[in-house]
């Protein structure tokens, strides 16, 4: 159950999206407890769009957010959260956790654009994305970290994204920055100096047959297929407004394997 404890705060979020019978997407379930609420905006077509609201800063140390998103066969949900995410320190220590769980059934798709994450100076926080596609689902994933704000240093943050396609695993990888990490995440192999790093997973049936070329279409850019109808698109840059700029361009580069 949701609410402060000597321990932290926790907060959950399920969203469930189905198909309507009419063409556009319902939500039967759109609930949360804890300071983090689901809210529905204004979609566009077939698809619903919710965003995620919180009612304090956060996550401080030892609080935990989960968030649950399932779509069900043809439904279509954008779900993205209202501003940026603070991990901050925590008035009881210890690590924060954030734990993102998303399902998608075949022939349907989500869209999971949340703001950036900001690592705070004194911050730990773990988190973890799980994502489940059905052969013939359809998924748009972004994730930005910035590592501080302006001329800081960056707290601990772990995080660690799953993708699996008809139960097969086909991206499973994990960046460690800030105090504490292991040696080399601020290198030239890794970071280089930037302070805002970034991924974009695109799945989508049509890469089967139409697969896209690896490749680097900007500085601090790179696209990578994956071992599935998916693309990794990862980016680095010195703030958050450069970072998003690179992941937005980047589904416009791909460019067909066989060119």
């Amino acid at each position: 159950m949701g609410g402060v404890n000597t321990e932290g705060v926790r907060a959950d979020v399920r969203v469930h999206a189905r198909a309507d019978g009419r063409g556009g997407t319902a939500l039967p379930v759109l609930e949360s407890r804890g300071p983090l609420t689901p809210r529905r905006t204004r979609g566009s077509g077939a698809a619903a769009h919710v965003l995620l609201v919180g009612a304090m800063s956060g996550p401080h140390g030892g609080d935990h957010f989960t968030v649950r998103a399932d779509v069900g066969p043809g439904a279509r949900l954008r779900l993205g959260s209202a501003a940026a995410t603070l991990a901050l320190p925590g008035q009881h220590g210890g690590q924060a956790r954030q734990d993102v769980r998303i399902t998608v059934a075949e022939g349907g798709e989500l869209h999971w654009l949340p703001e950036p994450l900001i690592s705070v100076t004194g911050s730990g926080l773990t988190v973890r994305t799980h994502v489940d596609l059905a052969p013939g689902a359809r998924l748009v994933l972004r994730e930005e970290l910035v590592l501080g704000r302006a001329g800081e240093e960056p707290g601990r943050l772990t995080s660690r994204l799953t993708v699996r396609i008809d139960g097969r695993p086909v991206l499973d990888q994990e960046l460690d920055c800030g105090p504490g990490a292991p040696g080399g995440w601020d290198g030239p192999a890794v970071l280089g100096g930037h302070r805002a790093v970034g991924q974009l997973v695109v799945a989508d049936p049509e890469f089967a047959e139409k697969p896209v070329a690896a490749g680097a279409p900007g500085d601090g850019t790179a696209v990578l297929p994956l071992a599935g109808p998916a693309v990794l698109v990862g980016a680095v840059a010195p703030d958050a407004l450069r970072l998003r700029r690179l992941l937005d361009a980047a589904p416009g580069s791909f460019t067909p394997a066989s060119a």
